[in-house]
């Protein structure tokens, strides 16, 4: 059951039809939107060349055109209103490469250009977006993510290798708490571009602004258990 006062509604982001039929769901029980969060996502382990076009087109499907559909349906409700706050959820992925999650990776990327530039479109209407960039987090989605279908023996290795790391980094992660509050600031408080929460994706930030590439790349391949 919902907590009191949440409605749920349901909504394919996949689906545009679905995606319009929710928005106009919200409008006609609320009047209004004030604030959008775009989380849903989806994940992929594999080597780029492991991974065929269709997997990669039904990760980005999700992540990357699933966000543009809701926020497309959502833009001229906050138009009209002249104000408003768009909250994606990217990942430290989209600042840091990723060895066999190469995709979701490139899917967190997009996320971060195309929000970075939305928010310089939409500042004229009193209109901000923000992104919020967790680390790993203590929940099924990475646990549970589809590997590639195609595997290729040279890759198996260093696949078990970083499918290992990520299982022990996500046993020690924080709970999705620290992420939901992160994203309520992000949706309520003072506009930032950037918003990580505390801990791990907060140090990988700093450390990816003001350290030499050398050792950001060392880091990287030591977290993913390649040494």
């Amino acid at each position: 059951m919902p907590p009191t006062g949440v409605e749920l509604i349901g909504m394919d982001i996949r689906d545009t039809g679905s995606v319009q039929a929710g928005i106009a769901s919200v409008i006609a029980q609320a009047g209004r939107i004030d604030a959008l969060v775009n989380n849903a996502g989806s994940s992929l382990i594999g080597a780029v060349e492991e991974t065929s076009l269709p997997e990669a087109q039904s990760l980005f499907d999700t992540n990357v055109f699933g966000m543009l559909r809701v926020t497309q349906a959502a833009l001229p409700h906050l138009r009209a209103a002249r104000h408003g706050r768009i909250v994606n959820v990217s990942s430290v992925l989209g600042f840091l490469p990723a060895p066999y999650m190469g995709l979701y990776a490139a899917s967190k990327h997009a996320v971060e250009g195309l929000s970075e530039s939305l928010d310089h479109e939409l500042r004229q209407f009193g209109i901000r977006v923000t992104l919020v960039q967790p680390a790993y987090t203590k929940t099924n989605l990475d646990l549970n993510a589809p590997q590639a279908a195609s595997a290729i023996a040279d890759y198996a290795r260093e696949r078990g290798l970083v499918a290992r790391a990520v299982e022990e980094s996500i046993r020690k992660a924080p709970e999705p708490t620290e992420v939901a509050e992160t994203v309520v600031e992000a949706a309520l408080g003072p506009w930032r571009m950037r918003r990580t929460p505390r801990g791990q994706a907060a140090l990988v930030s700093k450390l990816r602004r003001f350290m030499p590439f050398g050792p950001v790349d060392s880091s990287i391949r030591k977290l993913n258990g390649l040494g």
